[in-house]
């Protein structure tokens, strides 16, 4: 199971610092990181997203846990209000309600995502939460958090592969 924190800041100094610290805190074992980015809305509502091409002493993500992430991310924070979409991004949408990504998650994101405001965003497969809370505390800020089922992770890597090719 992975959990998805969302850590909402209206300085993107405090940000950056936030983000950091959840790099250390991947390099004390206290976090499993398979995601990491920090998001910020300029002035214009542009969004912009920062990912740790490299980490220090860890390999790079797979390409599957790296699409996975992707996906997961743009689903969650950049996809707009639900309107009219296509049956392939219906059912991923479809499918990370089934994980527990619904609607109300997705908009509580969305707000925190204002012109001038930064998050930094965590998709980790272990997390030991006091030590995560009592390091992330000093930063302030919103935090919002759900849970990934490993088995909802796999089928929606699966829905993101496509069929496979027969023949």
């Amino acid at each position: 199971m992975s959990e998805l924190i969302v850590l909402g800041y209206d300085d993107r100094a405090v940000a950056n610092r936030a983000f950091a610290e959840v790099q250390e805190l991947e390099r004390d074992q206290v976090l499993d990181l398979t995601g990491l980015a920090v998001v910020s809305v300029d002035a214009n509502g542009e969004t912009h997203v920062d990912t740790p091409a490299r980490r220090e002493g860890k390999a790079a993500l797979s390409a599957t846990a790296g699409a996975l992430w992707g996906m997961v991310f743009g689903m969650v924070v950049l996809t707009p209000a639900m309107g009219v979409v296509g049956a392939a991004v219906g059912g991923l949408i479809g499918k990370l309600n089934q994980m527990g990504v619904d609607n109300t998650f997705r908009d509580k994101v969305r707000s925190l995502l204002e012109p001038g405001s930064t998050a930094v965003v965590v998709m980790a497969s272990k997390v030991t939460e006091d030590r995560f809370a009592a390091a992330m505390e000093r930063f302030g800020g919103t935090v919002l958090k759900t849970s990934l089922p490993e088995q909802a992770e796999r089928e929606l890597a699966e829905q993101l592969a496509g069929p496979e090719p027969t023949g």
